[in-house]
């Protein structure tokens, strides 16, 4: 990683390249999913099988795409108390942070004459894709519990998982057992672009559902994009990132850390320190290149921190402060002397972590809060997948013919200035009727 000093013209060129990366959507890419989708729409499970053995499972049938109450059961079996144990501490305390969540319907009075509410109902069927991990080999458990618990605390009736099916058309028992746990009615053993149009319109096999939420590849985050409007999704989730303010009081090994722990996630992630340390800024580069070394992933996370990795030294915490709102990450850490002093400041971020000893992975799997948040520079206008996402609200009004003759002269008036005769008219027959 390179240390900058902020601001400067060097610096200015380097977040440039941070803040101005992007998914990009390749024409071709655009054409295939498309073409995909289509072909969903139109041949439903025919094409859905088609597609699925010969990207996933050779041998995938219609009858294999649900998985079954006896896998259910064979899942229980296969998996140890230490990951049992690790589940449920998960899921409760993501339960108990989205029940906090919960919208109330209410209806308002006070205006004499009038009744005006809102009611918020759940959508009647909710998507919850949830990507392969290497072939079923690293199942993503945080995913289903993420999109899925939000979704049966709204009360969405019907609650469906979608996953790639191993090669030899199983799904990974790790996932089945979490999706039990989340309240999941039925699990289909299905993918990529051809998954989210299934979800999206349906098929013989797949009901449609209102709203699919979660990650996946470059695949389906376009499907999502294309699909939106005729269902509703949670986001287009661009690379992961991770901003840490630090200062003096900051220990560089977890600072560096943190930094490497999303760096390997993808090659186009962004990691990012600023500091009014330089101390601590030489010294979290030597930590990084000390820790990097010997990580699984560590080609991946060298070319990320090359590419989108940098250290900014500003003069104050002030500027650091004003940087990381301009730069609006999905997870800003801070790892200050006086965290709760400082995060009133923050207006713009996914989540943010508070002290030394809140690294973003607490985040991921066990704190409670959903961890599918925005990114590219999203935070400034958009939010953390919640249980508003699985939920509509319809506003209720009502007049008393007292209340109505109140407000007539000034809906004519308006009406009449947008040119919409029939709206006035739907007013004026109204006050021309005696009674």
């Amino acid at each position: 990683m390179k240390i900058f000093n902020y601001p400067s013209t060097a610096a200015e060129k380097k977040l440039k390249d941070i803040v101005g990366r992007e998914i990009d959507f390749r024409k071709k890419d655009v054409q295939a999913v498309t073409r995909i989708i289509k072909d969903v729409r139109q041949d439903g499970d025919s094409a859905l099988i088609r597609y699925t053995r010969e990207f996933d499972a050779p041998k995938m049938s219609e009858k294999a795409l649900a998985v079954t109450p006896e896998e259910m059961t064979a899942a229980g079996k296969q998996v140890d108390r230490a990951f049992m144990r690790a589940l449920n501490r998960a899921a409760a305390q993501i339960e108990s942070f989205h029940r906090q969540q919960l919208p109330k319907s209410w209806i308002d009075t006070r205006r004499s004459g009038t009744l005006l509410g809102q009611m918020v109902n759940p959508v009647d069927a909710a998507g919850v894709y949830v990507p392969g991990g290497k072939g079923g080999t690293t199942p993503l458990v945080s995913s289903v519990l993420m999109g899925a618990i939000p979704a049966r605390i709204a009360g969405v009736p019907k609650v469906i998982m979608a996953t790639p099916p191993t090669p030899s058309g199983e799904v990974a028992p790790q996932l089945l057992v979490a999706a039990k746990k989340a309240g999941v009615d039925v699990v289909y053993k299905m993918g990529s672009a051809w998954a989210i149009g299934a979800l999206a319109y349906g098929t013989e096999t797949v009901p449609r559902v209102n709203v699919i939420v979660g990650p996946g590849n470059i695949y389906v985050t376009l499907a999502k994009k294309l699909v939106a409007g005729t269902v509703g999704i949670d986001m287009i989730a661009g690379p992961s990132e991770i901003l840490v303010i630090a200062d003096d009081t900051a220990d560089p090994a977890f600072t560096a850390a943190d930094l490497l722990s999303q760096a390997e996630h993808d090659v186009l992630a962004s990691a990012i320190l600023v500091t009014p340390s330089a101390e601590l800024a030489r010294a979290v580069k030597t930590e990084v290149e000390t820790q990097l070394e010997p990580l699984p992933r560590v080609d991946i996370a060298r070319q990320s921190l090359s590419a989108f990795g940098a250290i900014m030294v500003v003069e104050n915490l002030e500027t650091a402060i004003d940087l990381a709102n301009r730069i609006a990450p999905e997870h800003l850490e801070l790892q200050v002397a006086d965290a709760m002093d400082v995060a009133p400041r923050l207006r713009n971020a996914g989540a943010i972590f508070l002290g030394n000893y809140t690294p973003e992975p607490v985040g991921d799997y066990v704190a409670g809060p959903n961890h599918v948040l925005p990114t590219a520079g999203t935070a400034r206008f958009s939010s953390a997948l919640s249980v508003d996402h699985f939920m509509k609200k319809t506003s209720l009004i009502r007049y008393s013919p007292e209340a109505f003759k109140k407000d007539a002269r000034d809906i004519i008036c308006l009406a009449n200035v947008e040119g919409l005769g029939a709206h006035a008219n739907a007013i004026q027959v109204r006050l021309n009727t005696k009674g």
